[in-house]
């Protein structure tokens, strides 16, 4: 059975940095393009930065130049380096593959930024 664990999430001012992680297992993580995600308060999921397996980082514009995407295959996690972190950056964060088909989503992580 596949399972993702999110972490890092946390309250931070604008301006500061977070670095999220994502633990993953029952997969042969090093072949599979990952992603994270974000969902603010009434808003739809979007997809925030994708990662192949070859380590090519791919970002969403509302994020490019700020946030960071980078993988360890062997420890199985991928991570979000988030700098810069703006108040519409708030969002519970997760992460899931990069693709057409998506595993059920975990619990995620919070990511608070205050003005």
């Amino acid at each position: 059975q596949v399972q993702l664990v999110e972490s890092g999430g946390g309250l931070v001012p604008a301006g500061e940095s977070l670095r999220l992680s994502c633990a993953a297992s029952g997969v042969i993580f090093r072949i599979i393009a990952m992603g994270w995600y974000r969902q603010a308060p009434g808003k739809q999921r979007e997809l925030v930065a994708t990662i192949t397996s070859g380590g090519r980082g791919n970002y969403a514009d509302s994020v490019k130049g700020r946030f960071t995407i980078s993988r360890d295959n062997a420890k199985s996690t991928v991570y979000l380096q988030m700098d810069s972190l703006k108040p519409e950056d708030t969002a519970v964060y997760y992460c899931n593959y990069a693709g057409d088909y998506l595993l059920d989503w975990g619990q995620g992580t919070q990511v608070t930024v205050s003005s």
